[in-house]
C-alpha cells in the first residue's frame, strides 16, 4: 500500500511530516501488508499517485481534497488498482459519502478494516470524475471559494463565496440531451452528479446504482437565486420549484457558447461545448469501510 499525503493539508501541517508518517504507519501496517507513506505537493503529489501501480502497490490512500482523489480516481480507473481516500480536504466528498470518520485516528481505523468495493464514476468529456460537475452558478461558486480558500470559518467563507457567485453568475440558455430528445431551458445553473445524492446531508445512498442525475436550475430571479443557494446550504433543495431533474446513463449538456467553466469534483476547467457526460459502472475499485456498506443497504432498501 501507498498512502499519498499532501503536505499543504492542515492536518499534516498540524502533526508534521515525520509524526503523520508514523501515525499512518502504524494504523495500516498489517503482517500482509507492507506500508510506504509519502507526504508531497504539486507535481511530485501527483507523481507518487501515477506511479504507485508501477511500483507494484496493489493499493493508493490518498490524503487530500476532492480534486486529488479525482485524479487518483481517473489514474486507477478500469483497472485493478483500490484506491482509498483520507478526508483531509475540504468537501472530502467521496470519503464521507462511505461514512469514514472526520478525525485522522478514526478514518485510519476505519480504512483498516475496509474491503474493496466496485463503485461508478462519471465521465465528463472523457475524463473520468467521482461526485458532482457543474457549470454556471456551480462553476462561480467553486471559483470563489478557491479565491477565498484561507477565509476563516467554512459557514462564513461559503457565504460569501455565495454572493461573489451570485453577482457573477447569470442566465444562459442551454438544451439537456437525454435519449436523443432535447429540453431547453432558461437556466442559470445545471450540476451533474455520479448516482443522485438522495440521501440526507448530501450523502447518496448508493455509488452503484449506473446513473447520473442532472439537475437543472431555471433562472428565476436574484431572489430566487438567493433562496437556492440557501437550500442547497441546508439540504432542501429537491424538489423545490424551477429545479428540473434528469437521470440517465449518457446525457448531453448543448448551450449558446464554445467553451465554459466547469467545476469537477472541486477543480475549475474550462471546457468545450457541447458537455458530453456518461456513467462508467463499477469503474473504481475502492476502500468501503465494513460499517458503510451496512449503512448503504439500510439506505437502498429505504429508497426502494
Amino acid at each position: 500500500m501507498r498512502v499519498v499525503l499532501n503536505a499543504k493539508a492542515g492536518t499534516v501541517g498540524d502533526l508534521g511530516a515525520d509524526r503523520i508518517r508514523k501515525t499512518v504507519d502504524d494504523a495500516l501496517t498489517r503482517h500482509d501488508l507492507d506500508v510506504e507513506v509519502i507526504v508531497a505537493e504539486g507535481e511530485d503529489l501527483m507523481r507518487a499517485i501515477a506511479t504507485a501501480p508501477r511500483d507494484a502497490c496493489d493499493t493508493v490512500v490518498v490524503g487530500a481534497g476532492d480534486g486529488t482523489v479525482s485524479y487518483a480516481a481517473s489514474v486507477f480507473a478500469n483497472t485493478d488498482t483500490v484506491l482509498g481516500v483520507l478526508p483531509l480536504g475540504t468537501m472530502n466528498m467521496l470519503a464521507y459519502d462511505i461514512g469514514l470518520p472526520r478525525d485522522l485516528a478514526g478514518a485510519l481505523e476505519a480504512l483498516h478494516r475496509a474491503r474493496p468495493m466496485r463503485v461508478d464514476l462519471g465521465t465528463v468529456n472523457g475524463r473520468p470524475f467521482h461526485g458532482v460537475s457543474g457549470v454556471g452558478f456551480f462553476s462561480q461558486m467553486a471559483l470563489a471559494r478557491e479565491q477565498l480558500r484561507n477565509q476563516r470559518g467554512r459557514i462564513i467563507g461559503w457565504l460569501q463565496a455565495l454572493g461573489r457567485a451570485l453577482l457573477r453568475s447569470g442566465r444562459f440558455s442551454l438544451e439537456v440531451e437525454v435519449a436523443g430528445a432535447r429540453e431547453p431551458i432558461e437556466a442559470y445553473a445545471a450540476l451533474v452528479t455520479v448516482n443522485a445524492f438522495d440521501a440526507p446531508g448530501w450523502h447518496r445512498s448508493r455509488l452503484d446504482g449506473g446513473l447520473l442525475e442532472v439537475l437543472v436550475a431555471e433562472d428565476r430571479g436574484t431572489l430566487a437565486r438567493l433562496k437556492t443557494g440557501a437550500d442547497v446550504l441546508i439540504d432542501s433543495w429537491r424538489g423545490k420549484p424551477g429545479i428540473h431533474a434528469f437521470q440517465a446513463r449518457r446525457v448531453t449538456i448543448h448551450a449558446r457558447r464554445r467553451r465554459a467553466w466547469v467545476a469537477t469534483d472541486g477543480e475549475v476547467h474550462r471546457e468545450q461545448l457541447p458537455l458530453r457526460y456518461a456513467i462508467a459502472p463499477g469503474a473504481l475499485n475502492l476502500l468501503v469501510p465494513p460499517q458503510a456498506l451496512q449503512w448503504r443497504r439500510y439506505a437502498i432498501e429505504d429508497v426502494t
